[in-house]
């Protein structure tokens, strides 16, 4: 991946990677009690992960329950927030999206209030694909998706260059999307 470091006017080029994403398991309530999962759970939601269109039956015979079980515990784990979402995977490059870019934020401070608004500000921008508060030295991790590089400039001056929050970035452009997906692996009991 070759990217360019951002900061007061100053580019340099450069060759690197990360990763970042717009869902925070972290932004849920502590207190919210989770069941624990069992064998039969956990089959479930690997079948899920890989296809969530699968069949309640289908599910129900690979997992040895029952289709109407195999709902309950759908719906259960729905309920507990274990499934946060069901969504359809969209092939960027099929949209016409060619440009995939991967930028660490340095914001100017990491006081609640930059953070938030930072945190706000990327939620809220729909060419932001994914966005990771992170330790290490660097305070955000974001992934933007654009149909060429002159809408990439667009977005970076709208979102890091004119932010009087941001202190630097640097972009890491995408040459090639080795591994992509959000499968989380399901350990077992």
């Amino acid at each position: 991946m070759w990217g360019t470091y951002h900061q007061h006017g100053e580019t340099c080029a450069l060759a690197m990677a990360t990763k970042c994403n717009n869902y925070s398991p972290m932004a849920r309530k502590p207190s919210i009690r989770r069941p624990a999962l069992d064998p039969f759970d956990r089959a479930i939601l690997r079948i899920l992960q890989r296809d969530n269109r699968t069949p309640q039956r289908t599910i129900a015979e690979a997992v040895n329950l029952s289709a109407a079980a195999v709902q309950r515990r759908i719906a259960a784990m729905e309920s507990a927030g274990i499934i946060a979402r069901n969504v359809a995977v969209v092939d960027a490059a099929a949209l016409g999206m060619a440009i995939t870019s991967i930028v660490e934020v340095h914001l100017t401070d990491e006081r609640a209030g930059t953070v938030d608004a930072a945190k706000a500000l990327f939620r809220a921008a729909p060419e932001v694909q994914q966005c990771y508060y992170v330790t290490g030295g660097i305070s955000f991790v974001v992934v933007i998706v654009a149909t060429d590089m002159v809408a990439y400039e667009a977005i970076t001056r709208r979102l890091f260059a004119q932010n009087e929050a941001v202190a630097s970035y640097r972009s890491l452009v995408a040459l090639d999307r080795v591994k992509f997906g959000a499968e989380v692996q399901v350990p077992s009991a």
